[in-house]
């Protein structure tokens, strides 16, 4: 895995996104140099002295059509392997990803024609993209599959969480292969096969045997079990060593909570926000909703005239409801009112659940889309929210949250946000159990919040507004 701006992905998966751009920029860029060779641009001396310039011109629609159809394909979750065995799934993202960015291209293309480029060029070329994408996927899953042999992994450990690892690293699609477990001998573990005794044989040894290329330690009591010394030699040996807690982080994307230490925070290089970035977030912001609110101010006007439709003009349109915000201060959220006026009469703040009767038939259908949300972009004009980060909480909830998971407060040190990172990787949640598995994405931005990473979680909720992932 490698890290770009806090987030994290598989070399392979940088590799696929490098392949699908030269592909795309290879579709327009030869269409395009054969119309220019086949033109009359080269009649006169004044149009054969600017052929450099017109060069460089194709050349920068290339990268432009290049870049604009990678983003759209991450936007539609594309930029990573294993949706190619979906084979609806994966012809429907692309056909989506190829459609958004070709009424961009259009759009430019049509109103800025170049002087050599017949019509035929651009829907030409993205026929020929849409193409090779196909074509150069199951060659580079194949060449990938023959080539890129699984990581060969050594648990130190024996118990609840060894277990748990093998289990998510049996499961990663190829990326990995436990070759051993190494630790104490445990008669009632499930885990003795392949097990290696810590006091028969030292663990470098072991790695070295099996040809290890790293160690992850998954032992359930870091003073009795951890074998520190065979640990320092395996690392002075030239072996990654890696921690559970820096596993989840990597491979998962998540800060797993439960194996989370005041500690590992304080001493972490991330976990700041300063001033500078706070400023850069908050003008990426300003500017963001302002833009998002002249996009959207036409879907709003129409989702104002339904609801009065839906409710005879006897119920309002907008809801408001109190929220907890940055720092733990008390804020009043907007809303496209989803739900029944007497969803809560008893005064009691509920979660919704799926196929929840208080929800009206409009607001189920903005609920899928998202689209109630759309007025808490004066909430982000107003400074009460950014455009990424964890959800706003009631603070009911987020009292009886915080007597029962730890950690729970920190999801506070940053502004609350419309879309976020738990949103992206976790489904809605209804439950306490579903807010700790959201904490532990929440974390994770916490942890790595920059404009970057803003913008990837702006590109994935593409596909989650679009498609109507984890609504209720």
């Amino acid at each position: 895995m490698v890290r770009l701006f806090g987030y994290h992905t598989s070399k392979v998966d940088v590799h696929l996104v490098a392949w699908t751009f030269v592909v795309c920029f290879l579709s327009f860029s030869l269409p395009a140099f054969a119309e220019l060779a086949g033109s009359d641009l080269g009649s006169s001396d004044a149009a054969t002295a600017a052929y450099p310039n017109i060069l460089l011109i194709v050349l920068l629609i290339a990268l432009l059509f290049s870049g604009l159809l990678a983003t759209a394909m991450f936007a539609f979750g594309l930029d990573s392997r294993g949706l190619e065995s979906e084979g609806d799934v994966f012809f429907v993202r692309l056909s989506l990803a190829f459609l958004t960015a070709g009424v961009i291209l259009a759009i430019g293309f049509y109103s800025f024609p170049l002087p050599f480029a017949s019509s035929a060029l651009l829907p030409t070329s993205l026929a020929f993209a849409f193409a090779g994408i196909l074509l150069s996927r199951g060659v580079f899953k194949r060449i990938v599959r023959t080539r890129a042999g699984a990581r060969r992994v050594i648990v130190v450990g024996s118990g609840r969480k060894a277990l748990e690892i093998s289990k998510l690293l049996n499961g990663s699609s190829g990326r990995y292969r436990v070759v051993g477990f190494y630790g104490q001998s445990d008669p009632n573990s499930a885990l003795e096969e392949n097990r290696c005794d810590a006091e028969n044989r030292s663990l470098v040894d072991f790695a070295v045997d099996a040809s290890a290329d790293e160690i992850i330690v998954a032992v359930n009591d870091g003073r009795g079990e951890m074998p520190v010394d065979a640990l320092l030699e395996a690392k002075l040996s030239g072996i990654r060593v890696t921690d559970l807690l820096t596993f989840y982080e990597r491979e998962c994307s998540m800060i797993k909570c439960e194996y989370l230490r005041p500690s590992w925070i304080v001493f972490s290089s991330d976990f700041q926000l300063g001033v500078g970035k706070r400023l850069a977030k908050r003008a990426f912001d300003l500017v963001m909703a302002l833009i998002l609110l002249f996009l959207t101010a036409p879907i709003m006007i129409l989702l104002t005239a339904a609801s009065l439709i839906e409710s005879r003009g006897r119920d309002p349109v907008l809801y408001f409801q109190r929220r907890v915000g940055y720092g733990g201060r008390i804020f009043r959220l907007y809303k496209f009112r989803s739900m029944l006026v007497s969803a809560e009469r008893d005064g009691m703040a509920r979660w919704a659940s799926t196929n929840d009767c208080r929800i009206t038939a409009l607001g189920r259908f903005m609920r899928r889309y998202r689209l109630d949300e759309l007025p808490q972009l004066f909430n982000i004009l107003m400074g009460d929210m950014s455009l990424v980060g964890p959800r706003p909480e009631r603070p009911e909830f987020v009292s009886r949250l915080s007597e029962s998971i730890p950690f729970y407060i920190e999801r506070h040190c940053v502004k609350p946000g419309l879309a976020g990172w738990a949103q992206l990787m976790y489904p809605y949640g209804s439950s306490i159990e579903d807010a700790k598995r959201k904490l532990e994405y929440d974390i994770y931005y916490v942890k790595h919040a920059s404009i970057v990473m803003d913008l990837i979680v702006l590109l994935r909720t593409v596909e989650v507004v679009l498609l109507g992932k984890g609504a209720r």
